[in-house]
């Protein structure tokens, strides 16, 4: 489950950053759309970040 989880945060970090690439090629970086997309993927990592210590502490990640 907690594998599922992080692989889903890590395809959304994903696609922030190419939706945030989009944002920016078609906007030249005027509008707001590419803030709220570094927020979401800074967001997005950090909740990675705590998804990864978790597994780690309680043996949910590490080796058998």
């Amino acid at each position: 489950m907690l594998k599922a989880l992080i692989t889903l945060v890590f395809v959304c970090m994903v696609a922030s950053l190419a939706a945030g690439a989009g944002f920016l090629l078609r906007d030249q970086g005027r509008s707001r759309r590419l803030l709220i997309s570094l927020k979401l993927r800074v967001s997005l990592a950090v909740l990675l970040f705590a998804l990864l210590a978790y597994g780690f502490y309680f043996g949910d990640l590490g080796s058998p």
